[in-house]
């Protein structure tokens, strides 16, 4: 077959991919390292599990079927036909190797690969067809739509067809040779019925020349291929494992900064600033980035026309990490001066103004980044649930947020006054501490401090402390705390804001004093002995993952779970009928965050006449955020088509819904605030979980007057 062709085809071609793999290597080892970064045994074997779930299983490609069927398809012809290219190598030195008589033809392993060969060749032709059909002509919105997707699907293409072609042609000439018509094979259908197609052709010199031309076409174009990944998105082919096994195996929590103060004082990076600020593990995700766009596609942001696009921002950082190449390294690509600062091209193009290309080092934010870019995030993790190889996101728009107002003082002028409140009052309101408990008048809620032998601390938070239709939610809770016979107790003005807006907002040094504030005082009561219960996600999610870095190590509940296990136990029996269509909408800290979709869900179907509607589409792990995390409920929201709590206020409308129902207060106000911008539909209301249950645990003022 061509020994010396072969060899030579060898050296250039993996010369010039180790040249190309040596430069990304070289970017990837410079970056920053990865604080706390370790491996044990038992974390090793976990990692090793996500990698066969999530990369080799392609665990999220169904999320969207027709596109992640067809991906399936590809990836798997691809493992299976990898032994098939090793075959192939093998007989440019030895035209019957056949991996030392492992894939024999007439064995059991030979012909069941045989069959899964040509199987697979066809599902990767089926799959190549879906997506030219999804490029060229469903034209999907969320892909990159550019040649190089077109390249590359014609040399997949190419390549097993060159493949059924060298089959064929070798079976027919096999035929002919022995004076037989073609015959079916089962074990090489595809094959089989390749040469049937190729039956027409007299010349044997023609079929020699088909049958060399599909070797050498499949032999060489996988070289050519590998060394094109290195330059395209297609890069993913060979980082997405590494990326998936190395992902940050707790990825909704934000992990502290080492030494913040004498890093602060130092002038030293605490967060994003530069693309030298960048962790390997910020390298590795970028150069893993498939381009598919499910993560914009699911951004509330970049929804309702926003410039936040998760998909641009990483292309904006991996397009700026290859163009400093050559002024980090002295050699490699050159983009274009920060003088002549060009914007992102991307096909379809990123939202207007927001993303820029730079060859030479300069600040993220403004130089490829534009300020509202970062601002739009409401961290709500939609795009990395969906990213199928396990990109993050939350965690890079934090650190630039931490650079903005730690380093340089540059943030939304809204934010100035929930970080006052935070500092001096110990809430984003800034009322007064001392005010925190006014929200319990006449229900007689005892302090922890009268009963510090009270086995349930309910956590309170700022918004039901200080917000008028939060505190609503706080009364309906403690009213139940009651009929269940909860002995409970709060921590009134010694309760403290956990600092979670001060930390998405990228203020790490007000959340931190905020932190061991509170440990301090929990700790102070032993609180580790108790149950925490909190009618806030935010407060659940950084009391239970956060505050662990601080020392306090807490049990945690949400109120709804609560609720749900009192229920269960019969301590709470909701008797009154309510005959009400609902619609629950999931808050993205309480679900995408920790998990917890369940528990509410079976409050209210616990209650007798209650019809529970999902949001098509748009619920539990896909559900739209109401727009406040990430400290936007204390910002004015970036400029776009609509606002995200509109948006989502529709979607739980649509479902024809009378009530729509929340376990959280920020996203309450979020859909009151889109019930009002939608002219508040007749007979809608919303109400939290709590509320609601509240209704039917307590018998009308009718009822009791026919009663008696």
């Amino acid at each position: 077959m061509g020994p010396t062709a072969m060899t030579l085809i060898f050296a250039v071609t993996l010369g010039a991919f180790a040249w190309s793999a040596h430069r990304r290597w070289r970017q990837l080892v410079a970056a920053r390292p990865v604080e706390g970064w370790s491996l044990d045994v038992p974390t090793v074997l976990a990692r090793l599990r996500d990698v066969a779930v999530y990369a080799l299983g392609q665990r999220r490609m169904p999320n969207y079927p027709v596109a992640g069927i067809a991906h399936v398809l590809i990836f798997a012809g691809f493992c299976v036909l990898l032994l098939r290219t090793i075959v192939l190598w093998g007989r440019a030195y030895d035209p019957s190797f056949d991996l030392f008589g492992v894939l024999a033809h007439g064995t059991l392993l030979g012909d069941g690969y045989a069959w899964l060969k040509d199987t697979f060749a066809v599902l990767v032709l089926v799959g190549v067809g879906v997506f030219l059909w999804l490029r060229l002509v469903r034209r999907e919105r969320r892909m990159t739509l550019s040649g190089e997707g077109l390249l590359i699907l014609g040399i997949i293409a190419t390549m097993m067809v060159a493949d059924l072609i060298y089959d064929g042609a070798a079976r027919l000439r096999e035929a002919r040779l022995a004076g037989e018509p073609v015959a079916m094979h089962p074990w090489e259908w595809a094959g089989s019925l390749t040469a049937m197609l190729l039956s027409g052709i007299e010349s044997d010199a023609t079929l020699r020349a088909l049958w060399a031309s599909g070797y050498w076409t499949h032999a060489t174009l996988v070289l050519v291929f590998l060394n094109i990944l290195p330059y395209s998105k297609h890069f993913h082919i060979l980082t997405s494992l590494p990326n998936v096994f190395t992902r940050d195996r707790e990825p909704t929590r934000l992990a502290p900064i080492a030494d913040l103060e004498g890093k602060v004082e130092r002038e030293e990076p605490v967060g994003l600033r530069r693309v030298s600020d960048l962790t390997w593990k910020h390298v590795l995700d970028l150069y893993t980035c498939t381009e598919c766009g499910r993560c914009s596609d699911n951004c509330p942001a970049y929804t309702t026309g926003k410039k936040l696009s998760p998909k641009h921002l990483t292309l904006a950082l991996r397009d700026h990490l290859y163009e400093t190449e050559r002024a980090t390294f002295g050699e490699g690509r050159s983009g274009p001066p920060a003088a002549a600062r060009e914007p992102l091209a991307t096909h379809p193009p990123a939202p207007a103004g927001g993303y820029f290309r730079s060859g030479e080092p300069v600040d993220l934010v403004p130089g490829i980044l534009s300020p509202e870019v970062v601002w739009a995030c409401t961290t709500c993790r939609a795009c990395e649930e969906q990213c199928p190889v396990m990109i993050s996101y939350v965690d890079k728009i934090v650190g630039l947020r931490r650079d903005l107002v730690m380093m340089r003082s540059e943030f939304p002028g809204d934010l100035a006054r929930a970080f006052k409140g935070m500092e001096t009052n110990g809430n984003p309101w800034n009322q007064s501490a001392m005010d925190r408990a006014d929200w319990t008048e006449g229900l007689d809620v005892p302090l922890l401090s009268d009963r510090p032998e009270a086995p349930v601390l309910y956590w309170v938070g700022c918004a039901a402390s200080y917000d008028d239709r939060a505190r609503r939610v706080a009364r309906a809770t403690v009213r139940l705390l009651r009929k269940a016979g909860v002995d409970f107790a709060i921590l009134g003005p010694e309760e403290c804001c956990t600092g979670d807006p001060a930390r998405r907002a990228g203020n790490e040094y007000l959340f931190e004093m905020l932190a061991r504030q509170n440990v301090e005082t929990l700790e102070g009561y032993r609180v580790a002995d108790k149950t925490v219960l909190t009618t806030c996600p935010h407060c659940f999610h950084t009391l239970r993952n956060e505050y662990p870095d601080f020392g306090g190590r807490y049990r945690v509940v949400h109120h709804t779970a609560f609720l749900a296990d009192l229920v269960e136990s019969g301590r709470l029996r909701p008797e009154r009928e309510l005959r009400e269509r609902i619609a629950y909408h999931d808050s993205c800290y309480l679900g995408r965050y920790n998990g917890v979709y369940d528990p509410p869900r079976a409050v209210l179907q616990a209650i007798a006449g209650v019809e529970l509607v999902e949001v098509p589409g748009a619920s539990r792990a896909r559900g739209l955020c109401c727009g406040a995390g990430g400290a936007q409920y204390f910002m004015e929201e970036q400029p776009g088509e609509q606002r995200v709590s509109v948006r989502r206020t529709t979607q739980l409308i649509g479902t024809g819904a009378r009530t729509l129902a929340s376990a959280c207060p920020f996203c309450a106000t979020m859909i009151g605030d889109g019930l009002k911008r939608l002219d508040e539909p007749e007979g809608v209301r919303q109400l939290d979980v709590a509320e609601i249950l509240l209704e039917a645990c307590e018998p009308r003022a009718d009822d009791s007057a026919s009663a008696s």
